[in-house]
């Protein structure tokens, strides 16, 4: 069986979480990488990992790497390559490319003659040029260009991979869903222990909980790209989707609560999680949405763990004091009614933990798109478990 290289995106800080998932769905020759993980296997793998990774962003198809001097070796590049072994003309096509280091002195120029490599192959080929679709192609073509080599990709999940295709509400700021996933995975959260969201906001990290306690594939509810070309079996796709929506279980046993202050983003959430599959759980409270104030909200069981995104400038833009206030006065929450819980907050604001008057057990930092943020852990106890050195923290 013909083994095939694949890079896999993802935010930075879960590439060990990735590089873990993969080599569970069969992956070989795994190679952890700032921003992805590389790997190997055969194409059906590549389905696999669309179906079911929780944290990659996009799985990107290797289709050839080259040494190069200027854009007219990439041109040659681009047009010799046997692109239709994988698409034909009657696909529409889109092509993004990423440098580094790169001496090339425009990206857009060099776009530009990858399209009319891939294009006059076509048409000296077959006498047709595919159609360039700058929204909604049928085939991605990434470039990566550094200062010597160019690698071209095919992008095999279309959309980026924490599109689930059950978000359509959306509150302030949204949290990625695989983001979401990998905040869950570096809390070291277990479906057997109860969580809470104090934040929900679109109810991401609730609903990928819940998804993940009932073994629920994340890409059951939408395409990918692989679907649109020649050298996949989309026969033995339609086999891997069945055998995963046969794995799922909807009596799981778990206790999953989420709350917000507006009424009007809980409601949102609420329908997020409908369209996620999750009604059982909803129907019976395993899955909760409510409104309330994180000042005031209480706990759904004697210990458990938060997990929550709170509001910070970047979202709301509203006045740090107001924010700083708020955070203090849900930390005096925390400590009054969660003694003996572990609360996760993900913030881009170093300050939080003296906002909390708080000292946090550890704290790892991770990018939310593109702020730079810490995760913070805190074990709670009651008191004030007050910080005496104020000075914030890299």
């Amino acid at each position: 069986m013909a083994s095939y290289h694949f890079f896999a995106v993802c935010p930075r800080t879960l590439e060990p979480i990735l590089a873990q998932e993969l080599d569970k769905l069969g992956a070989q020759s795994i190679q952890q990488n700032p921003g992805g993980v590389l790997f190997e296997g055969p194409l059906h793998l590549a389905m696999s990992v669309c179906l079911h990774s929780r944290y990659a962003s996009r799985i990107l198809l290797r289709v050839a790497t080259r040494r190069y001097y200027d854009s007219h070796d990439i041109y040659d590049m681009a047009y010799a390559l046997p692109w239709e072994r994988f698409f034909t003309t009657e696909e529409t096509l889109r092509v993004d490319v990423t440098a580094r280091n790169s001496p090339l002195e425009s990206l857009d120029f060099t776009t530009l003659r990858i399209k009319d490599g891939i294009c006059d192959h076509f048409r000296d080929g077959c006498g047709r040029r595919p159609d360039i679709a700058k929204s909604n192609p049928d085939v991605r073509i990434h470039a990566f260009i550094t200062e010597s080599h160019c690698t071209f990709y095919l992008n095999l999940s279309g959309e980026p991979l924490f599109k689930r295709g059950w978000r359509i509400e959306k509150g302030e700021a949204p949290l990625k869903e695989n983001l979401a996933a990998g905040l869950l995975a570096l809390s070291a959260w277990d479906p057997a222990s109860p969580l809470q969201d104090i934040f929900c906001g679109s109810g991401t990290i609730a609903i990928e909980a819940a998804q993940i306690a009932c073994n629920m594939a994340p890409g059951l509810n939408r395409s990918f790209g692989f679907e649109k070309l020649q050298i996949f079996d989309l026969d033995l796709w339609q086999e891997m989707k069945e055998d995963a929506k046969a794995a799922i279980n909807l009596h799981a046993q778990v206790k999953i609560a989420a709350s917000d202050i507006s009424s009007i983003v809980v409601a949102k959430a609420e329908s997020n999680a409908l369209r996620a599959g999750l009604q059982p759980l909803l129907d019976d409270g395993r899955l909760s949405f409510t409104r309330c104030d994180a000042r005031e909200v209480a706990p759904i069981a004697e210990v458990g763990t938060i997990v929550s995104n709170p509001p910070y400038g970047e979202q709301s833009n509203p006045k740090s004091a107001s924010v700083a206030s708020m955070m203090k006065n849900v930390a005096d929450n925390l400590k009054k009614q969660f003694s003996g819980w572990t609360a996760w907050m993900l913030t881009s604001d170093r300050k939080l933990p003296s906002q909390m008057r708080l000292s946090e057990s550890r704290k790892i930092v991770i990018f939310n798109g593109p702020l730079e943020c810490r995760f913070f852990k805190f074990e709670m106890v009651r008191g004030s478990f007050r910080k005496t050195d104020k000075t914030p923290k890299a």
